[in-house]
């Protein structure tokens, strides 16, 4: 089993600067239900494992033919001009993925403009600053749009895509951008009978998980709309065509007659390919067969999905009151399929984990599984480590001794922490040298 893309969030952002508090002041209450909202949506972009976020603005300089990006090697938010000089920020520019995105679209014949300014504008630095305040730590490639057409715009986004998925590393995409301008005789764009329409269309098309609806609205009524985020939205809908979208309306509002969405296009840490539950379904079915006959079930016959392809996974059991009763598993394959894997890690987790004795028939009915499927392995550092998304791997220098822990463990917060515990599993006195590898983890629970 293969990861499909290394872009792990697409979402919506809107950007009016009185949603940030040193801006808002007292103001800030009618954006309320925004605000937490932006919470939500960073909270969502921090356990995605993101190690860049790309941000495309309406609001940074426009070129006729041709994108945008701040050149870095360092941006910065700076919310001076909205009077709150003492409310700054800095990000390093993520300069590998920009320049892989720029050969990207090269090979579309779309150029990309790199932007002397380092100060960010308003509609990339809003939903960076939430991203922030919030805990997220990385770097960033900044981006704007173009007039180039529609099709484009969603051509663009494909080619960020194919740069993300040629470097490996974990991106998130937000498209910032506000609906309609014109939806109160008072907005500041004048008023429009029908520009709540517009608005309409596009939640409906989130509520829907059919974000290519977004596409199809007509032109005439996204510019009586007087809109600003209709093509900030293509290229995220480029950037995550052809995966599964995980569509969410996390909030709308328009206290000033501005349309304000936070939503979610697509977020690998909220997908779950068993939606019915079977691989926690087949690890029961596999230690109850086993402890009550003494036999060994065979995997299903018309296996498909995740239980047809070829993946090392751990099997967990634990009591009603969740207590731990017994956790086997793999880091490498073992057998054919998932689902051969997950019986045999089933059965030992329940019959051979050292720390407890095997489960009795008598208990069975108090158990409830889940199940981790690994996704692939690659080198890592301690400072490329997050216990609450990877789960480690440590190895010593012989290749003889290994150790997992499994991400997102109560009480193991510090990467330092994970290893140490890793590595005492495998054997590995403290202080000898050893490699680490992380991976993420696919959860399925009862």
């Amino acid at each position: 089993m293969s990861m499909d893309s290394f872009l792990v969030f697409t979402g919506i952002a809107p950007h009016p600067p009185i949603m940030v508090p040193e801006v808002g002041g007292e103001a800030i209450i009618e954006v309320r239900k925004s605000i937490d909202a932006m919470t939500d949506f960073s909270e969502r972009v921090i356990a995605s494992g993101a190690e860049t976020v790309i941000l495309i603005s309406p609001h940074a300089p426009l070129e006729v033919d041709s994108f945008v990006a701040y050149s870095g090697p360092t941006v910065y938010g700076d919310f001076s001009r909205f009077r709150a000089p003492d409310c700054q920020f800095t990000v390093p520019i993520n300069d590998q993925l920009l320049t892989a995105i720029t050969a990207e679209a090269r090979k579309e014949s779309f150029p990309i403009t790199r932007l002397g300014e380092q100060t960010l504008d308003h509609g990339t630095a809003v939903p960076l600053y939430f991203l922030i305040d919030n805990g997220w730590q990385g770097n960033v490639v900044a981006l704007g749009y173009s007039f180039l057409s529609n099709e484009d715009h969603r051509r663009f986004g494909s080619c960020i895509k194919r740069a993300i998925d040629g470097l490996g590393k974990p991106v998130a995409f937000v498209a910032s951008g506000d609906l309609s301008h014109r939806l109160r005789p008072e907005a500041p764009a004048g008023y429009n009978p029908d520009a709540h329409v517009f608005d309409e269309k596009v939640v409906e098309a989130i509520q829907s998980s059919a974000p290519d609806l977004i596409v199809q609205i007509d032109h005439h009524l996204r510019k009586l709309a007087g809109e600003c985020g209709y093509r900030s939205m293509l290229v995220a809908i480029g950037a995550c065509e052809g995966m599964r979208h995980e569509c969410e309306l996390i909030s709308y509002e328009a206290p000033f007659g501005v349309g304000y969405m936070v939503a979610q296009l697509m977020n690998v840490a909220s997908q779950t390919p068993d939606e019915d539950g079977s691989l926690p379904a087949l690890a029961r079915a596999a230690v109850e067969t086993f402890v009550t006959t003494g036999t060994i079930p065979k995997p299903p016959a018309d296996l498909s999905g995740i239980l047809a392809e070829r993946a090392p996974c751990f099997v967990s059991l634990k009591t009603r009151d969740g207590e731990l009763r017994g956790c086997i598993g793999t880091i490498e394959p073992m057998k054919n399929t998932l689902a051969a894997e997950l019986i045999a890690n089933a059965i030992s987790a329940a019959t051979h984990d050292p720390r407890f004795p095997p489960v009795s028939q008598d208990e069975l009915a108090d158990l409830r599984y889940s199940v981790d499927v690994l996704l692939p392995a690659e080198p890592a550092s301690i400072g490329e480590l997050d216990p609450r998304v990877y789960g480690v791997i440590v190895e010593d220098e012989s290749g003889d001794r290994r150790g997992l822990l499994l991400p997102d463990i109560p009480g193991v917060d510090e990467a330092n922490q994970q290893v140490e515990i890793a590595a005492r599993k495998a054997g590995i006195p403290a202080g000898r040298p050893i490699k680490i590898w992380r991976s993420k983890v696919e959860r399925y629970r009862e």
